[in-house]
């Protein structure tokens, strides 16, 4: 049973998820505002944090930028804000999954059990990949471009691995939303998009010249080694 936090402000959604998500087996708590929500999460250390970002007293933005200065609990930020712009920056901010309103009890049910899974599965135990000056050690979680140590989130390294333990195959991003994010539905395309972006930054590439991230139009990504 999983103990969730539910950051939302409107009474008659909060109770509605509230009483769903218990009949999906999980133990929930819920603060009806920004304050309230921090103080529980600090105090009562949830497995996971469902928040709202439009809040009565503070952006849901900035309380996930609080939350992430003192905590590493995972948040999945519930909202009806669609924009690809506020996505990216809540993103950014540190969110581990994003879904729209509105949504289904079971979307987020399943959501809810991606992310803690991935959080259980801890260090993988495959092999090395390397990609031309590319070193990734599942083993460490350490990866390594051309000798330098690259600064990557956990779903950052994830996505690059799989795609680097893939190299030189088209992946799609269906593969990538069921393999990586675990969540075989829509609603978080955009979000590959965006770490493919991050990754592009990181790597010293950019979508118009890349070296090691292909987009192959209509199809999907893929890895490569820059040298061949």
């Amino acid at each position: 049973m999983a103990q969730l936090l539910l950051i939302e402000d409107d009474a008659s959604v909060r109770s509605a998820l509230v009483r769903a998500l218990s009949e999906h087996g999980h133990a929930v708590t819920s603060a009806p505002n920004a304050v309230d929500g921090l103080r529980q999460a600090i105090g009562d250390r949830p497995d996971l944090v469902v928040l709202d970002l439009g809040l009565p007293d503070l952006d849901g933005c900035e309380v996930l930028r609080m939350l992430r200065a003192v905590s590493s609990v995972p948040v999945i930020v519930a909202t009806a804000r669609d924009d690809e712009r506020e996505m990216v920056r809540v993103l950014d901010a540190g969110a581990d999954d994003y879904v729209v309103k509105p949504f289904g009890a079971g979307q987020l049910d399943a959501r809810i059990r991606a992310v803690l899974r991935r959080g259980e599965e801890g260090t993988p135990a495959d092999a090395s990949v390397r990609v031309g000056g590319l070193r990734m050690n599942p083993r460490a979680r350490e990866a390594t471009l051309d000798g330098r140590v690259l600064e990557l989130s956990p779903k950052e390294f994830d996505l690059l691995h799989y795609l680097a333990a893939r190299a030189g195959q088209v992946v799609s991003k269906r593969e990538l939303l069921t393999e990586v994010w675990q969540v075989p539905f829509g609603g978080a395309d955009k979000t590959i998009d965006v770490h493919v972006a991050w990754l592009r930054r990181k790597l010293g590439e950019t979508a118009t010249s890349p070296r090691y991230l292909r987009s192959v139009r209509g199809s999907g990504i893929k890895i490569v080694d820059p040298s061949r």
